[in-house]
């Protein structure tokens, strides 16, 4: 029987008196919950005893948010006091869905800040991100939240993209992976939300741009990593502001009903982006989209009368109600029945974390001889070291959006250098100026130049001072909600920078920074702090060493300096490509209300249009010489495992992400594919074997009409790689049988 259907008969109103609808049990729900757990009830079956207790609006009450519009422009101020909740019901005990975002750490109250998402995409290390998702449920929870919408997982078209930090970066089978990861993480405390669903990839006319998408790229490129993470069993998904061919992702059926649910077979809640990101009462519950978070807004003022007059199908209401409590009853029966207090809060288990991923997650980009030695990791005779930049010694961990934490204390690069070395001279510029930085630089014997971005730089722009309101929804140009929304906008713009980068290049100043500092000392480290790739052309040949070091979090300083002195090895590899030339890039237009997505983006374009990376998707170097031989490997249309010999060379322990790339020879210029990967870490002078686990999808295409996936016909290769390869000698033919390949040096 269908939910729909159950819910329907459980609604009935000959089954039930009038009594039972409204009379008060606090303790059903943890009854019922009991009883699923125990193996006696179902989640069905527990959702519709639940649903023949409510009345009618309580069970509207279950598709929007609990607070009163009066609160809409307090929003930036509550969301890091508390939870914001949607559909409770205390007279049954029914504690509805407890809002808290944090793709970075719990955003209520002063929770462990981690390193942003895309520098967790940066460790290539799927088993610590999901330790990092147990632990922003578990302080999740703490804080009274039983839902974290903490997976974010859309593809990084473009580095202007101003949220940029809060995905896992350019490519499907890692953001995949590493989402998954996120959500596995998450649901031992709380229910786990995936946003924002779909093609939700540029940041300043969020609100209103429509994005144009053929088929084959809709499926075989944009939503293949939300399909992972549906299939890893999220919780809910969270739809995008942005319209998808015309329409709102509110009342897109296409993509909520006919692709999330038919095709899919995603079975829990759908919410939308707040505020905005409902346009219409009726026809969003009928498209799919169950809850208006975070406010009774629309669906308060519109679904009573809709629902009386017949407008509103009942049975679209019980099966939204049936889908939210399903899923919220089945979160609550099999979560870890221990229940957190505070002090996993910013815990010293979680700071150590915090800094263990941050370390992880840097990327040396370079690192050249100086003298007869490598510049990095430092040398223990250094007595003196200047630390120059603007972000030396402020505490910068990602915007100040949403997404924003608060740790009870943040390690800037400077304390970290401080902490870990000393009894060596730091010195710093008594001035901001380059002059004074190249004064200090040239006292030193080496120079550690931290430049990049901040919170104005790039980020989430919820809204700003002077939008017109009325243009975000035809709903809101008139009546009750203009004055607050209004309100809204201008508090926003108090709390709110960044947006979409107008350039990727790093500030004029900075750049001037890094030439003065580096013809002052040419034993310069460069150090750069942000969100997504930033152009180096202009300068990178001036200095010997350049590591990526994102926003690190709360412990960022403390891993950095463990970089630095070689306490950890520099693991990270990059997540996205960095060009030589930002025009061979995708167009970015941030003020455009259209835009067209294809499969040219990112590495793949720069394969397409054959120019070469400054530093390609994947690259990263490390502290030691790792060599790798693909041994052999196995394929078919449910994707396949390689094993690969991986041997360290060098005289300290080391690490490698071992990566699988597949490309059609058939084409005049090969399209590198990502198929799988795996970090591994060799003792000196070891050898060791990995099966790295491989995904078939990059090599199929799918029929728009019957929705069946096959192999992409061309003359597929499989090759062994520390990063996406500008050559293709020695690959060997990618198999749909199992094969065993002759041992191959890569």
């Amino acid at each position: 029987m269908r939910a729909e259907d159950r819910a329907a008969r459980a609604d009935d109103p000959a089954d039930r008196t009038a009594s039972n609808r409204t009379a008060s049990d606090p303790a059903l729900y943890d009854q019922i919950v009991g009883a699923v757990r125990a193996g006696e009830l179902d989640a069905d079956e527990a959702a519709d005893l639940l649903i023949a207790r409510l009345t009618d609006a309580e069970l509207l009450g279950m598709l929007d948010g609990d607070s009163p519009r009066r609160l809409l422009p307090f929003i930036p101020l509550l969301l890091g006091r508390r939870p914001f909740v949607a559909g409770e019901v205390p007279r049954l005990g029914i504690p509805g869905i407890r809002f808290s975002d944090g793709a970075r750490g719990v955003v209520i109250g002063s929770s462990t800040a981690f390193p942003v998402t895309m520098a967790r995409a940066a460790t290539w290390n799927p088993a610590l991100e999901a330790e990092v998702g147990h632990a922003i449920g578990l302080e999740t929870r703490a804080r009274g939240a039983n839902y974290s919408a903490s997976v974010c997982v859309n593809l990084l078209r473009h580095p202007a993209w101003g949220r940029a930090q809060e995905c896992y970066g350019e490519d499907s089978v890692l953001t995949s992976r590493m989402g998954s990861a996120m959500t596995r993480g998450l649901r031992a405390n709380v229910m786990a939300c995936v946003k924002h669903f779909a093609l939700n990839s540029m940041e300043n006319e969020r609100f209103e741009v429509d994005v144009s998408v053929d088929d084959h790229a809709l499926h075989e490129v944009y939503l293949p990593h939300f399909k992972a993470v549906v299939d890893a069993g999220v919780d809910s998904v969270m739809t995008a502001y942005n319209s998808v061919r015309g329409e709102y992702m509110d009342v897109n059926a296409p993509l909520l009903t006919d692709v999330l649910r038919n095709e899919w077979g995603f079975s829990g809640f759908v919410t939308s982006d707040w505020v905005f990101g409902t346009h219409h009462a009726v026809a969003s519950l009928r498209a799919g989209m169950d809850v208006e978070m975070p406010l009774r807004l629309l669906r308060a003022r519109e679904l009573p009368n809709a629902l009386r007059s017949g407008v509103l199908e009942r049975s679209t209401v019980l099966q939204s109600a049936h889908r939210i409590l399903r899923t919220t009853v089945l979160h609550a029966a099999t979560r870890d029945e221990s229940e957190p207090g505070t002090e996993v809060v910013a815990s010293p288990a979680h700071r150590d974390l915090a800094r263990r991923v941050a370390a992880e997650s840097i990327v040396l980009l370079k690192n050249e001889l100086v003298g007869d030695a490598p510049l990095l990791p430092l040398d223990s005779s250094i007595r003196r070291l200047a630390v120059v930049g603007r972000l030396a010694a402020r505490e910068n961990i990602g915007d100040h959006g949403s997404s924003r934490v608060r740790p009870p204390s943040t390690v800037s690069p400077l304390d970290g250098l401080r902490e870990a070395l000393p009894d060596v001279e730091i010195l710093t510029p008594s001035r901001s100026d380059a002059r004074a930085a190249a004064g200090v630089a040239a006292e030193a014997d080496i120079a550690v130049v931290v430049v990049g971005l901040d919170e104005h730089d790039e980020g989430e722009s919820v809204i700003n001072g002077g939008v017109e309101v009325g243009v975000l929804s035809g709903a809101f140009r008139s009546g009750p909600l203009r004055a607050p929304l209004v309100a809204l906008a201008h508090l926003a713009s108090q709390f709110v920078r960044g947006g979409d980068r107008s350039s990727i290049d790093l500030r004029p100043a900075d750049v001037q920074l890094i030439r003065a500092v580096s013809a002052a000392n040419p034993r310069t480290v460069v150090v750069l702090i942000g969100g997504s790739a930033i152009m180096v052309e202009a300068w990178r040949d001036r200095v010997p060493a350049l590591l990526m070091a994102w926003y690190g979090g709360m412990e960022g300083g403390h891993a950095l300096a463990d970089v630095l002195t070689g306490a950890a090895e520099p693991s990270g590899r990059l997540p996205f490509v960095i060009p030589t030339d930002v025009r061979h890039l995708p167009a970015f237009d941030s003020t455009a209300k259209s835009v067209v997505y294809d499969d040219r983006w990112g590495q793949r374009k720069l394969d397409a249009d054959g120019h070469s990376a400054a530093f390609p998707f994947g690259f990263g170097l490390g502290y030691t010489s790792i060599e790798h031989t693909l041994l052999d490997h196995r394929f078919d249309e449910a994707g396949g495992s390689a094993r690969v010999s991986v041997r360290n060379t060098g005289d300290r322990e080391g690490s490698i992400v071992v990566q699988l790339y597949a490309a059609d020879l058939s084409l005049e210029r090969p399209v590198s594919r990502l198929l799988g990967f795996q970090k591994v870490t060799v003792p000196a002078q070891a050898e060791t074997v990995v099966e790295v686990a491989l995904d078939a999808g990059p090599t199929l295409q799918r029929d728009p009409r019957t929705h069946q996936w096959s192999p992409r016909p061309g003359n597929w290769v499989v090759l062994a790689a520390q990063h996406s390869p500008s050559s293709w000698d020695g690959a060997r033919p990618l198999r749909r049988t199992a094969v065993q390949d002759e041992a191959l040096d890569d």
